[in-house]
């Protein structure tokens, strides 16, 4: 290398090797450098490039072919930048635009894989438009909300909805019920429960008009039916009071467990509820009279009486005498009665009364509650007593029966304990075992996170930029713009290239000879070293230029030769 101290030792290089015959020949030369800087631009570049690089993050899973193309017109559109994973067509974009990128196509109803809702409607139709079009537009925007509706649910990651709406008739005995069929695609690892089941069938059935719950069918992207035989209704039944069961218990659990904590502590009792509910439905009607409290609502009263005179005693000459002098009705009637009615008038009373009563009458129709509580069963159990002596030290003993008895008497007020049901309330003293430390999450590594990946791979752009400058790029130049030292003739040693040779030691306080192109020496003072040649060989150009032109001039020809 022409920069080293004494540049006449150097030895010349061998007809086979590659560098040196790249050196010897000026275009080869020439060619190189320019190769080998456009090749590091090129590397350099590229490592810069892919340092910068964005990491791409998935921006919908699932999407079909069509939803897929929208997506991606609308990103060309927003110009964002996007790839496509050849192995799974998922759209991906740069992670850190991946939620702004998500509320863009949000807001541009993207991906619409549950299809259309009332935006259908007013796209337009056209001229002519018939009613049978106009009505199944209308449907298929029905359907198209109600699988909107039904993706909000957490488990449900998409839903499409059919609905068989056929036409009325006029006569009530023609008409047909509607029906729907929903299918569901979950998430995976995802399950509905009943319930959840239970409130789309009633959500579907109630957005349509004559709509029975019971003529919704619900099916996953499995093909499983998931609301089953709901016309069962002794099942549903079943189910419902076991809920209302359950609901009982743990009221009363929350109750003993809340009253208890404040005196033995929060995690020191435990409570377990068993109540027997009877769920049978009685209905009663009673009619009643109440005799003490008549009431006379009507009365008809029949009164007749009659009198006349006839013949009366015994037969013969006696009975039949001239009436006696008149006397007194009173009398008359009297002596009437006391002769036996011999000789005078008759009388003739009759008396016929009808009346109605109404009593007091009382009729009550009872429909008894479903739900009866016969039986409590309770236990309950609580931990020992902890006490802490003045020395910090923790000492455990058991309840006393006393204890244990008031505690009793607390569930019992607590639950409306009723002997005549056959309660039973049991309350147990025992030890706890003491509760396992919980494990504290794990930090998140920082090689896991996110901007770590992007800082090291800025870094190691970096680092392979300045590997390739100072360990390829910059002694490949070295070599190729080195000065090609000739073999030693003489007393001197004639150097050939387009600087300077020097000649002896070419240690420092030494002087260096330069050799022109007609032979002539030209002492350099200071030693032959790289910068006092190239000092010398400027002070040389600004004080005699015609000779510099003639010494390259000769190198040239040495050169082409």
């Amino acid at each position: 290398m022409a920069e080293s101290g004494n540049l006449k030792n150097l030895p010349a290089p061998g007809p086979g090797g590659g560098m040196a015959a790249i050196a010897d020949n000026p275009w080869l030369r020439q060619v190189a450098v320019m190769v080998g800087i456009a090749a590091s631009v090129a590397l350099g570049v590229a490592v810069v490039l892919w340092s910068q690089a964005p990491n791409f993050a998935p921006l919908y899973g699932n999407l079909t072919e069509k939803d897929a193309s929208q997506v991606m017109e609308a990103l060309q559109q927003a110009a964002v930048e996007y790839r496509v994973d050849e192995a799974t067509g998922m759209v991906m974009v740069p992670a850190a635009k991946l939620k702004e990128v998500r509320m863009q196509l949000a807001s541009q109803g993207l991906p619409n894989s549950v299809g259309m809702g009332f935006e259908l409607l007013q796209q337009d139709t056209g001229f002519g438009t018939s009613q049978m079009v106009e009505k199944a537009r209308y449907q298929q925007a029905m359907q198209g909300e109600l699988a909107r509706t039904i993706a909000t649910i957490g488990a449900v990651q998409s839903a499409r909805v059919h609905l068989a709406i056929p036409k009325q008739s006029v006569f009530v005995r023609k008409r047909q019920p509607p029906s729907a069929s929903v299918a569901l695609r979950l998430h995976n690892g995802r399950v509905l429960e009943d319930a959840q089941v239970e409130a789309i069938v009633h959500l579907v059935a109630s957005s349509i008009p004559e709509l029975e719950p019971g003529r919704v069918t619900v099916v996953d992207h499995k093909g499983r039916l998931l609301n089953g035989q709901q016309e069962n209704g002794d099942l549903k039944l079943s189910a419902t009071q076991f809920e209302h069961t359950r609901r009982i218990e743990e009221h009363f659990q929350k109750r003993i467990e809340d009253l208890l904590a404040p005196i033995v502590g929060r995690d020191r009792v435990r409570a377990q509820v068993t109540a027997s509910v009877d769920f049978t439905v009685t209905e009663q009607t009673q009619e009643r009279y109440n005799p003490d409290q008549p009431a006379l609502r009507s009365e008809q009263v029949n009164e007749e009486q009659s009198r006349g005179a006839g013949a009366g005693g015994i037969p013969g000459a006696l009975s039949n005498q001239p009436p006696a002098a008149g006397v007194a009705p009173q009398t008359a009637a009297a002596n009437a009665v006391a002769d036996g009615g011999a000789g005078g008038e008759s009388l003739n009373s009759s008396r016929q009364a009808t009346r109605n009563y109404e009593l007091d009458r009382v009729i009550s129709h009872t429909r008894m509650s479903p739900i009866e509580l016969r039986r409590l069963s309770v236990a309950v159990v609580v931990d020992d007593i902890a006490s802490v002596a003045a020395d910090g030290s923790v000492s455990v003993r058991e309840r006393t029966p006393e204890e244990i008895e008031r505690l009793t008497e607390l569930v019992r007020e607590a639950v409306g304990f009723d002997s005549r049901r056959g309660d039973s309330v049991r309350v147990m003293n025992s030890s706890f075992l003491s509760p396992e430390p919980v494990a504290e999450l794990p930090e998140v590594p920082i090689w896991e996170q996110g901007w770590f990946v992007d800082i090291i791979k800025q870094v190691a752009g970096l680092v392979l930029v300045l590997v390739l400058i100072f360990v390829v790029l910059k002694p490949t130049m070295k070599r190729l713009t080195a000065t090609h030292v000739g073999p030693a003739g003489g007393e001197g040693a004639r150097i050939e290239g387009p600087v300077a040779a020097a000649e002896g030691s070419g240690t420092q306080g030494e002087d260096s000879l330069l050799l022109g192109s007609d032979g002539e020496p030209i002492r350099l003072p200071g030693g032959g070293t790289y910068e006092n040649i190239m000092d010398a060989a400027r002070d040389l150009v600004n004080e005699d230029p015609k000779r510099v032109a003639q010494l390259v001039k000769t190198w040239m020809n040495e050169e082409a030769a």
